[in-house]
């Protein structure tokens, strides 16, 4: 069925609003990544790639840091935050992993596998990072910047996607400064990101469940479990983060499974439907992942409605067609 997302057109008066700071744009230089690690020791907000999208980055001990997090994105603070750490060592300081999510870290990590874990007395970790809950969503990322940074910090790091909350998610710096330009301390320019969707995120207590499918194909996960996974519904008090039923959304209306464009619509193709931009024209949905939210940015640009071509629900299209649908909900 189509679905489609009514026009925001708060964007601009918000950013004028919340703007001001300067923004830095760090580079990948040792020297900035530990500028990027000295703004983070000191309360500031950064954003920095991982393997999936830009995360903004602060201080997860930190109750002021992390609620600049909420501040600059204008999240709201029931929806909890996913925390990135260097090392499967330094999450099982934080959380008791049962020997199922031991299991899938061993596997998964670092990648793209966000474990929601209960979180130990002793973690010191914001309430505003669990939304005052008792769980802690959290995984090691698989980039060299992401993990240079975390380590140049030497502790927890709250990093939802780096955009506005409820908008397309950033997968290149630009994008960053496009949603947050004057509501961060700066940004670590690592490039495009290669996977580009959000972590898979999944609860193994009391049995294991499928929260946001996400860059780790849900069959993966399963063959590691020797089981299927549970899934949990899209939902407006959410228990993991990505669980909003509209997120992920652009300004213009968003038309699904569409065939052919309409009267001024912007076609994002898939396959043999080629659009005014494409996915992947040979129908790869590794590369359809990794393009999604950068179409999505392009599309959104042309300020024309969009709509995007059929995507199979299978593999990563799980994940594509799960952000498309929320893209295309109407916003609360």
């Amino acid at each position: 069925p189509e679905a489609i997302r009514p026009r925001n057109k708060d964007a601009t008066s918000r950013k004028i609003l919340m703007s001001r700071r300067k923004t830095k744009r760090l580079s990948a230089a040792p020297n900035d990544v530990r500028a990027a690690a000295d703004l983070l020791s000191k309360g500031g907000l950064v954003a920095f790639p991982t393997e999936t999208v830009y995360g903004l980055g602060a201080d997860a001990t930190n109750d002021l840091a992390v609620a600049g997090i909420f501040e600059a994105k204008e999240r709201p603070s029931f929806n909890p935050l996913i925390v990135h750490v260097a090392t499967f060592e330094a999450a099982e300081e934080l959380v008791a992993l049962s020997p199922e999510a031991r299991d899938l870290a061993m596997t998964f990590w670092p990648g793209a596998l966000t474990l929601v874990a209960p979180l130990k007395p002793d973690a010191g970790i914001s309430s505003l990072v669990t939304a005052g809950g008792s769980t802690l969503a959290i995984r090691v990322p698989d980039h060299p910047l992401a993990t240079a940074l975390l380590k140049a910090f030497g502790g927890p790091v709250a990093a939802p996607s780096a955009n506005p909350s409820g908008r397309i998610s950033a997968t290149t710096a630009t994008h960053v400064l496009a949603g947050l330009e004057g509501m961060i301390d700066a940004v670590l320019d690592g490039g495009a990101c290669p996977v580009g969707l959000e972590s898979t995120i999944v609860a193994t207590d009391p049995a294991p469940t499928l929260l946001r499918a996400g860059g780790i194909p849900r069959e993966e996960i399963e063959a590691c479990l020797h089981r299927p996974l549970m899934t949990a519904e899209a939902t407006e008090t959410p228990t993991a983060p990505g669980q909003l039923a509209s997120h992920y959304a652009p300004d213009a209306t968003l038309r699904l499974n569409a065939r052919e464009a309409r009267p001024d619509e912007f076609l994002i193709g898939f396959g043999d439907i080629a659009g005014d931009i494409t996915l992947s024209s040979t129908g790869d949905l590794r590369e359809a992942a990794s393009r999604l939210f950068s179409a999505l940015h392009e599309a959104d640009k042309s300020g024309r409605p969009i709509a995007v071509a059929p995507i199979p629900h299978t593999g990563l299209g799980l994940a594509i067609n799960d952000r498309l649908t929320r893209a295309a909900a109407p916003r609360p």
